[in-house]
């Protein structure tokens, strides 16, 4: 991870020079001297970083350089402070700046010191870079000789000669797999197997190709390993020599010698005329397959490749450009996992009940991972059955197992390749993941973090969010990170990493000085800490630790009267501060004395007021008071120039509703030019005029919400939101339900809109809504149109989700034929007057879930429900109870049937604060059953009030 320190500090560097080196007397000429040699020598850092752990002599090197980095960023920061500080005004200033002014020249003369001793120090670290040139300059030509890269190369190999006994929950996908070669189209076709290492990808794969009909069916296959550092012409050269013994002909003359192109047209001609199988295995980059994929030609006789892959990306562009299968590898179930488990540790037979505990908290956190089932499984083999504690202390120390059983080495360096694969600043946002506790991670705060942590590198046309989250993606495509949840519109919600992974990035963090998370009493932090995260209030007293070179603190699971302690220190260089869910009932006033502070969460916290003193925090960029109790910001955060995520609202359930609460809008918001996302002002101020006019000025703006707009206010909001050419998602609410909102003067709107959200009567429904291509969801509620809105929305072509909610007065909502051609979700609710939802045949042809609730007139299921063949979840809240009867219990009503045909069907009821659920599961005959469902209690209420 040196290469990451030392990126960073270059750039710092360069702002160095750019802004602040004229303050310095002295030291310049060395501080140029300390970038000259960090450029030098930052070329061999990545190869330098992948041989950290394998070769002492290099581990100590990139140890010194990253803590000299680190050191010379903190003498940067704080030099920057020292030019920074504020003096005041009048009498008070001048003494405060001949105080002052003693102070700092002490103070410069001790940052030049600093500088020269550093520079020093860099001089003696590349004095040693060049004894290592010799061995960093052979690892960079030529990776392929690095033992990591063999020793992977012949654990591949254990894979691929494994016996079926050995082999869990296999058959299906295996099954599954051989029928789509042997029956699918005669075209070619690439099935790409995709998924995180160690999920057997490539035990699966060798089944399918080993099998006898897969042999009997192609007449020309090839198994070819694609590592990292594979050579294209040794590959071609590979393919060739397997498809020339299967066809039991000579190699052509000169082949040993013949470049890329050359083997290219030679395979592709002796696989014209053939149904041939190709096996790229272990696929790591889109390179690799670019360069092969002309040799294997489209020959209509029904050939197949196949990929394994923990590359997402490369899994999909395959699958499209040759048409064909992506198949998403999953990891063992439950009882697929305590099979394998029992059959590896007790050689088949079952597990002593007295282990049974032990064994299933350890098989938990291998999350259905075969190599990580099998690894354990051979560590717990060698350990006394009688013992309990020799098994314990396998339950309460992987962590260390992983890092020093050999018996384990296979699992961490095959979860430890796709990391050692990654470029630095998405090895930093990786290991960043190991400073929250287990469980689900929200994307937006990640992606958020990462660029408040400096992760982020900024990119032209593009804001730092957008380049987070194409990191994100990254890791995601290389099987890094797992969705948990995604939103309605597809966008990933929360992501995770498997338990082991954690373990392994956690143990790296440590190593690597990235992080320090202490959990445990006797967990001690380092002298010269930068990150550290809490979980757990620790005895600060007996820590004897300075938290001067901290860049960023979380804490979870802390106590107030930790927090103080915590808080108390000095921490003038922290850049990230991260307290969501902490117990904290007012602004911890220390927090303003950390100028570079750029991340501020006091999320799910009892906070009340904002001090004024917020605005000397000059470089914040997210404030985080989500789910507090603030509802007023002082004028004082309009000097925050950097501000980018102001974020302060919470939500309230009270019976049917689900109210939400914003803070008072300040009449010059738009002084706040940096803004991306503002959430939720509100409105009812007596200069709403100002307020309107200011919005315009945001121009960053991506996410706006507007609580309590009153109707006269609609024409300026207009005005401003055409100005808003970068805005995705709208929300806006009215002061009170039966308040119109007067948004027809919208003759522009924002074309990057993809989700709008309108409470409030509307007039009738905004003539642009329907001019928006780029919409994806859409929430209406209290509208109250006489007129039907279907016939305006059905033809916006990428909606996906639409929620109505007491939108139309009328009786009958008809879906037209070939109306909302993407539409996945539809609720809705409290239509008063509906009697009838008449669905056309080719109408919301992949709507998967349809939410109806509170439709008291509502007589009959929607007509033409059956023409819904995607439909796979029928909801029914607070309807009617003689509706509801027809579906669940009329066996001879045809609503009855046609429910019978939906896979997930539930019903409820909101009794005494809480819903009442029931499903409806079907038999194996397809026929509901009332009697088989389950009861529900919930106080969550439906999608629709969300």
């Amino acid at each position: 991870m040196a290469e990451s320190a030392v990126s960073h500090l270059l750039t710092k560097l360069a702002q160095f020079f750019e802004n602040e080196v004229r303050q310095l007397t002295c030291g310049q000429e060395e501080a140029l001297s300390v970038r000259g040699e960090l450029e030098r020598v930052r070329a061999f850092l990545r190869v330098a970083d992948s041989l950290e752990e394998s070769d002492e002599e290099v581990r100590v090197w990139v140890k010194q350089l990253r803590n000299t980095a680190y050191e010379m960023e903190d003498v940067l920061d704080e030099f920057a402070l020292i030019l920074r500080h504020d003096h005041g005004v009048g009498f008070t200033g001048l003494i405060s700046r001949m105080s002052c002014c003693i102070r700092n020249l002490k103070a410069r003369h001790r940052v030049t010191s600093e500088i020269k001793r550093i520079n020093s120090r860099v001089q003696g670290i590349c004095d040693g870079h060049r004894r290592l040139c010799h061995k960093l300059s052979r690892a960079q030509k030529d990776q392929s000789s690095t033992s990591t890269d063999n020793t992977w190369q012949d654990h591949r190999g254990n894979a691929l000669l494994l016996d079926k006994t050995d082999l869990v929950g296999i058959e299906q996908p295996k099954n599954e797999l051989i029928g789509r070669l042997l029956k699918g189209a005669p075209r070619r076709e690439v099935i790409s197997v995709v998924g995180m290492g160690g999920l057997g990808k490539t035990t699966l794969v060798k089944q399918v190709y080993e099998d006898p009909a897969i042999k009997k069916h192609f007449t020309v296959y090839a198994w070819i390993t694609l590592s990292r550092s594979s050579k294209i012409e040794e590959l071609l050269k590979d393919m060739l020599d397997q498809i020339m013994r299967v066809i039991r002909k000579p190699v052509p003359p000169g082949a040993n010698t013949m470049n890329s192109h050359w083997l290219k047209m030679i395979i592709k001609d002796l696989l014209q005329r053939r149904r041939y199988l190709i096996v790229l295995d272990d696929a790591w980059h889109i390179n690799k397959w670019d360069a092969i994929k002309h040799a294997l030609p489209n020959n209509g006789r029904g050939s197949r490749i196949i990929i394994t892959t923990r590359n997402a990306d490369l899994a999909s562009t395959s699958c499209k450009e040759f048409n064909g299968l992506l198949k998403n590898m999953e990891p063992l179930d439950p009882e697929q996992s305590w099979r394998l488990f029992c059959q590896k540790t007790f050689q088949g037979n079952s597990c002593p009940s007295h282990l049974e505990e032990i064994c299933k908290f350890i098989l938990r956190k291998c999350e259905g991972l075969p190599l990580a089932i099998v690894a354990i499984s051979g560590v717990l083999a060698t350990k006394d059955k009688r013992r309990i504690d020799e098994w314990d202390v396998v339950r309460r120390s992987l962590r260390a197992e992983i890092d020093g059983n050999d018996r384990l080495k296979n699992l961490k360096r095959v979860l430890s390749l796709s990391f050692s694969d990654l470029p630095y600043y998405l090895k930093s946002c990786f290991l960043h993941l190991s400073v929250f506790p287990e469980g689900h991670l929200e994307r937006k705060r990640l992606t958020r973090l990462w660029a408040a942590e400096g992760f982020v590198e900024r990119k032209e046309g593009k804001t730092l969010d957008e380049v987070a989250k194409e990191y994100f993606s990254e890791l995601l495509n290389r099987s890094l990170i797992q969705v948990a949840e995604t939103t309605t519109d597809g966008r990933v919600k929360l992501c995770r990493i498997h338990d082991f992974q954690r373990e392994i990035i956690t143990s790296k963090s440590r190593d690597q000085s990235f992080a320090t998370i202490a959990k445990e009493q006797t967990d001690m932090w380092p002298d010269k800490v930068r990150c550290l995260s809490l979980h757990n209030s620790l005895q600060v007293a007996q820590q004897n630790r300075s938290l001067s070179h901290l860049r960023s603190l979380y804490m979870f699971g802390v106590d107030r009267g930790f927090i103080d302690l915590v808080l108390g220190c000095d921490m003038k260089l922290l850049h990230v501060l991260d307290m969501q869910a902490t117990p904290l009932s007012r602004f911890p006033v220390q927090v303003v004395d950390c100028y570079y502070l750029r991340y501020l969460s006091f999320r799910h916290t009892e906070i009340k007021t904002i001090p004024t003193s917020i605005g000397r925090l000059q470089n914040l960029e997210t404030l985080d008071l989500k789910h507090t109790n603030v509802t007023r910001l002082p004028v004082e955060i309009l000097k925050l120039q950097k501000l980018r995520h102001l974020l302060v609202y919470r939500y309230e359930n009270i019976s049917y509703l689900y109210n939400k609460y914003g803070f008072k809008a300040l009449t010059e918001i738009g002084a706040l030019q940096s803004l991306e996302k503002l959430c939720y002002i509100e409105a009812d101020n007596e200069r709403n005029d100002v307020i309107m006019r200011e919005l315009g000025m945001l121009t960053q703006l991506s996410r706006l919400g507007i609580l309590k707009l009153r109707k006269e206010d609609g024409r300026a909001l207009c005005s401003s939101i055409a100005k808003l050419t970068n805005l995705c998602a709208i929300s806006v609410a009215s002061v009170e339900e039966d308040e119109i909102l007067d948004l027809q003067h919208l003759t522009s709107p924002p074309q990057l809109l993809q989700r709008i959200y309108l409470t409030g009567r509307l007039k009738m429904l905004p003539n642009w809504l329907a001019t928006l291509n780029s919409l994806v969801k859409l929430h209406l509620r209290w509208s109250r149109l006489k007129d039907d809105p279907l016939v305006s929305l059905q033809s916006l072509p990428n909606l996906v989700h639409l929620e109505l909610l007491q939108v139309y007065e009328g009786k009958t909502l008809c879906f037209k034929s070939k109306g909302f051609r993407k539409l996945r979700i539809l609720g809705l609710d409290n239509f008063d007057e509906l009697r009838s939802v008449e669905v056309e045949e080719g109408a919301m042809p992949c709507l998967e879930k349809l939410i109806i609730q509170r439709c008291k007139l509502l007589e009959k299921l929607p007509s033409g429900i059956e023409y819904l063949t995607k439909l796979k979840v029928l909801e029914f809240f607070d309807m009617p109870d003689e509706l509801v009867k027809k579906f669940v219990r009329d066996e001879q009503d045809k609503d009855y049937q046609k429910v019978a045909q939906i896979p997930e069907v539930y019903y409820g009821y909101w009794r005494d604060g809480g819903w009442d659920v029931q499903s409806i599961e079907r038999s194996s005959e397809g026929v509901a059953s009332p009697r088989q469902g389950t009861s529900m209690r919930s106080n969550e209420f439906p999608p629709c009030w969300k």
